[in-house]
């Protein structure tokens, strides 16, 4: 089992997976939002492939619209 902080919110994944299926077992639109693991972002052509590891800080960051 793996522990992971979803914006200092502690959430559990039952085996290793990609941030793409994180996202999904937690039903997050990655559409909306950039994301950034351990503090660097990740670009969203790999989330697919990006491997999630126990501790892992991750952070959905919003963009916010102005001027």
């Amino acid at each position: 089992m793996l522990i992971i902080s979803l914006n200092n919110t502690s959430r559990q994944l039952d085996k290793p997976m990609s941030l793409q299926q994180a996202l999904e077992h937690w039903q997050e639109d990655s559409g909306r939002f950039a994301i950034a693991v351990n503090g660097e972002f990740v670009p969203r052509s790999q989330y697919d492939t990006f491997q999630l590891n126990d501790r892992d800080q991750i952070d959905l960051v919003k963009p916010v619209g102005g001027g």
